[in-house]
């Protein structure tokens, strides 16, 4: 199905190309779920995915993270290839996905958006600081129906690039901070929906670049103030151009695993 957005995976062998992109799926879900602090490692990703296995001294929540997160990706190219907007249902459906905790706890529920405020620790100018930004509760229903509107005009417009596409759908969602957990998780995948539709190869955030990626996000939530109904989405354009810098380094990586499999496709002459 990816063919039909990504043309340069119809030049690779069947062989070679559905084995590229069960990598692809298995890089994107480590590196997201790394950044959230799983523990399993590219290889023992691959063995839950491919095998079916049980890494002896692993958290099974970090397996059932995993699994939630590829099942993720499943419904995201189901999403795409319907070739339709993407609607509210869709995003519960994907955060019921990656949600895979057997908890249950009505302060934090899963598939709906949240209903208590949230915040986080960050770090500014030396400092340890309360990120008390992300919007209320009772403004999320407004500011979701906001961003849904502007991810279809990123998504639409042939004018908007792939990377400017991921950073404005990746960074004013996690602004918003829609539902109690999994923002992170939800954000880099929907903002790659744009990105693959666009003509480009999946946008994936390294784990070894992870405080890099969470302090360029908290300086420009920060710098940009509480999120409410009817402001500018995409807030500080200062911090938030340091934030597309870093999606710019970070496209290269699938690239690279695209030219490695290219390459033993010459090999084989």
């Amino acid at each position: 199905m990816l063919e039909r957005f990504l043309p340069m995976l119809k030049d690779l062998a069947p062989d070679l190309r559905e084995a590229f992109l069960q990598k692809l799926r298995v890089r994107w879900t480590h590196t997201s779920t790394a950044l959230e602090g799983n523990t399993l490692n590219e290889g023992e990703v691959l063995g839950v995915l491919q095998y079916g296995l049980t890494i002896a001294g692993k958290p099974l929540a970090h397996h059932n993270e995993v699994l939630g997160h590829s099942r993720a990706i499943e419904l995201l190219y189901r999403i795409m290839s319907e070739s339709r907007p993407l609607v509210e249902a869709d995003m519960h459906a994907l955060h019921t996905a990656v949600q895979t905790s057997v908890e249950v706890d009505y302060l934090k529920p899963v598939g709906a958006w949240k209903c208590e405020p949230n915040s986080t620790l960050a770090k500014q100018g030396g400092r340890t600081v309360i990120n008390d930004t992300y919007a209320a509760p009772e403004h999320v229903p407004a500011l979701m129906k906001e961003w849904l509107a502007g991810f279809e005009r990123c998504r639409r417009d042939a004018g908007v690039s792939a990377i400017e596409a991921y950073a404005w759908s990746h960074a004013t969602f996690v602004r918003i901070h829609p539902y109690a957990d999994g923002n992170g998780r939800l954000a880099r995948l929907i903002a790659n929906l744009a990105v693959i539709e666009k003509g480009s190869l999946p946008i994936l955030v390294p784990a070894e670049d992870r405080l890099a990626y969470i302090e360029s996000l908290a300086a420009w939530q920060l710098a940009s103030g509480l999120m409410k109904p009817g402001g500018d989405l995409a807030g500080d354009k200062a911090s938030f151009q340091a934030f597309e810098t870093l999606c710019k380094h970070w496209q290269s990586a699938s690239a690279a695993m695209l030219d490695e499999v290219v390459a033993l496709q010459r090999k084989r002459g």
